[in-house]
Formats: C-alpha cells, sequence, structure tokens
C-alpha cells in the first residue's frame, strides 16, 4: 500500500502579508515604550502627583479676569478703547502696570486680525515672560540647603511640609530644621507636620537663638547623611528691622557652614497682591531671596499677582500652592497657568 500524500496548504500572500504587518507594529510599540526617554526637556518626574483641573483651582482669579475680558476680545474693532481696556483688565488681575502695558504693547506691535487672535497672542507674550527663568530647585550642596521665610500667615510651616513630601517622592532624604523659636508651639507643628511625611525634625527650646537650631539642624543632616534641609524661620513683619537683622544672621551662619545656602524660599499670601512686591524687597535685601513660593491661589482673585512678584523683581515663582491637600504644592509652570487664567 502506498503512503497517503501530504496536504499542501498555500496561504493567501495578503494574509501572510497582515500577519506580518500586525507583528512589525506590536514589535515597534514595544521597543518605543521600553526605550528610556533622552529628550532634554523639563517634564515632571513620574513621582510628582499634579493636580488636575488647575483652572479649577484659579477659578476665582479666572472669574475675576476671562468675563471681562471676554467682553473685550468680544469686540469687532481693535481700536484705542479696545487696547486701553485689554490693559486695564490684566491690571485688575494684579498682574502690574509695568507688566500689562509692556504685554499690551506687544500684543499690539503683532498687529493681531482679531479679538481671537489677540487672545492668543495675549497668552503667548505672557507665557514668553514667564519662561526667562529657572524654576527648578538648586541642588548643588550635599546637603541641600533651603531657608524658608515669610511673614505670619502666609502658610509658610505647611509649604515647607509639602515641599519636603515632593522631595521625598523624588528620591531625597530630607531633615527639617525648626528655627521658629519665637512661637512656643511652632516646633511642634513643624514635627507633627514632619511625622506626617516621615521626615526628622531638629529643633531646640522657645526663645533659643535660631541661628544656633539652624547651624544644629544643618549638622544633623550631615551627620545622617541626609540630601536636603529645609529650615524653617519665625514668620516676621518685613518693616520689623530686629528681626530682619535676626533673620540676616541665621543666613550668616547656613552660609558659612554650609559653603552656601542652595535656594531661599519666600512665602508669600496670593490674596496680598500687590502688597506682597514690598515684602519680597525687604527680604530678598535682608538673606537674598532666590525663588517664591505663592500660596492660596484657590481662594484668591488676586492671581496674578504671580506675574508682577517676579516682573518687578526678576525672582522666579518656583511653587504655588492651590489647596490644602499634601500634593497641592506644585512647580510653577507658566504655560499651564497662563492657560488657566486666560484660557478658553
Amino acid at each position: 500500500m502506498r503512503p497517503a500524500a501530504t496536504e499542501v496548504v498555500v496561504l493567501d500572500p495578503i494574509v501572510i502579508a497582515i500577519v506580518v504587518g500586525v507583528l512589525l507594529v506590536a514589535l515597534v510599540a514595544f521597543v518605543v515604550t521600553r526605550r528610556p526617554d533622552r529628550g532634554g526637556g523639563t517634564a515632571t518626574p513620574p513621582s510628582v502627583v499634579v493636580p488636575r483641573g488647575l483652572r479649577a483651582r484659579l477659578d476665582k482669579t479666572r472669574q475675576a479676569v476671562a468675563g471681562r475680558l471676554s467682553g473685550v476680545l468680544g469686540r469687532s474693532q481693535l481700536d484705542a478703547a479696545f487696547w486701553s481696556e485689554l490693559e486695564d483688565t490684566l491690571v485688575a488681575a494684579d498682574i502690574g502696570i509695568g507688566t500689562a502695558s509692556k504685554v499690551v504693547r506687544q500684543v499690539r506691535e503683532a498687529a493681531p486680525a482679531d479679538g481671537e487672535a489677540a487672545r492668543l497672542e495675549l497668552e503667548r507674550r505672557l507665557i514668553d515672560t514667564l519662561s526667562e527663568r529657572r524654576r527648578g530647585l538648586a541642588r548643588t550642596h550635599t546637603p541641600s540647603v533651603i531657608l524658608v521665610v515669610g511673614v505670619n500667615g502666609t502658610g509658610k510651616t505647611t509649604s515647607i511640609a509639602k515641599l519636603a513630601a515632593l522631595l521625598q517622592e523624588q528620591g531625597a532624604t530630607v531633615l527639617l530644621g525648626a528655627a521658629d523659636t519665637f512661637r512656643a508651639a511652632a516646633g511642634d507643628q513643624l514635627k507633627t507636620w514632619g511625622s506626617r511625611v516621615g521626615v526628622d525634625v531638629v529643633g531646640g527650646q522657645s526663645g533659643a537663638d535660631p541661628a544656633s537650631v539652624a547651624y544644629d539642624a544643618l549638622h544633623a543632616a550631615k551627620a545622617r547623611h541626609c540630601d536636603v534641609v529645609i529650615v524653617d524661620t519665625a514668620g516676621r513683619l518685613h518693616s520689623k528691622a530686629n528681626l530682619m537683622d535676626e533673620l540676616a544672621k541665621v543666613g550668616r551662619v547656613l552660609r558659612r557652614e554650609a559653603g552656601d545656602i542652595d535656594e531661599v524660599l519666600l512665602v508669600i499670601d496670593g490674596t496680598t497682591g500687590q502688597n506682597a512686591i514690598e515684602q519680597a524687597r525687604t527680604f530678598t535685601k535682608a538673606v537674598g531671596v532666590t525663588g517664591i513660593i505663592v500660596t492660596k491661589l484657590d481662594g484668591t482673585a488676586r492671581g496674578g499677582m504671580t506675574v508682577a512678584v517676579e516682573e518687578e523683581l526678576d525672582i522666579p515663582v518656583k511653587f504655588i500652592g492651590v489647596g490644602e491637600g499634601m500634593h497641592d504644592l506644585v512647580p510653577f509652570e507658566p504655560a499651564a497657568f497662563v492657560d488657566a487664567l486666560l484660557g478658553p
């Protein structure tokens, strides 16, 4: 008996092409998703939780600007009255007279065809204005030293805790120094926050020399091999010369012991509007402010002061506070901020 013939199956060339194509697409997708990002951008680290709906968080400022702005931009003629009212709208949002005048002049010189084109050009010019400064935290020394200053009631202590949490999520080990020895409960408050975020706190007795507490915190951070030490200071009125002298002493001690201070962050209450500019000038003169944290922006219609502070003092806003949650202190991103205020 002869063996049965073997059946040969001939595949349709079209089917083969489809199968090969699917396999190639899957392979490319796998390679792309596995390949590390080698771009030179400043994308937010994956561990940082940025709150959704920045527009909603800045809603009070947005409402104060949007209604009036839409009325201006909806006009059919871009005449002198249009440009004057546009400038007035920006000033009313606490962006500042100087900044408003400059930006409106730039938009006018671009000769937009209509109100919508003017709005897009306005957004672009504001983003350009805010994009010229370095936003990231300086981390030159080990440990990096961050001194946090501000007047009473700005949310300084809670901002420190949120900053510590953010740095930990980025892989840094953090120690806090409770150099606010003026208020008896200040050290306890910072220790409570430290416990919540899981960082050690070095403090001193009530009434102790704040500079000595800062000294102890820095050397404790060195001994424990911490990456960052954040030093809290007593909230003080910028108009009190003796208190500003005391703060300057803290700065001198930290610079002497650490080689330099990586960042001096001034915490400003966003509800104070233009009054914050004089605060910033005085603190800068005393300790050399390098960056600003603007808090309570979710509860004010004066969020435009963020732009005014930068332009008046040439000091970058590095973080904004947009809520009470632990992740509601977020890096300041100019494009997102401008869109949240002016976008359609």
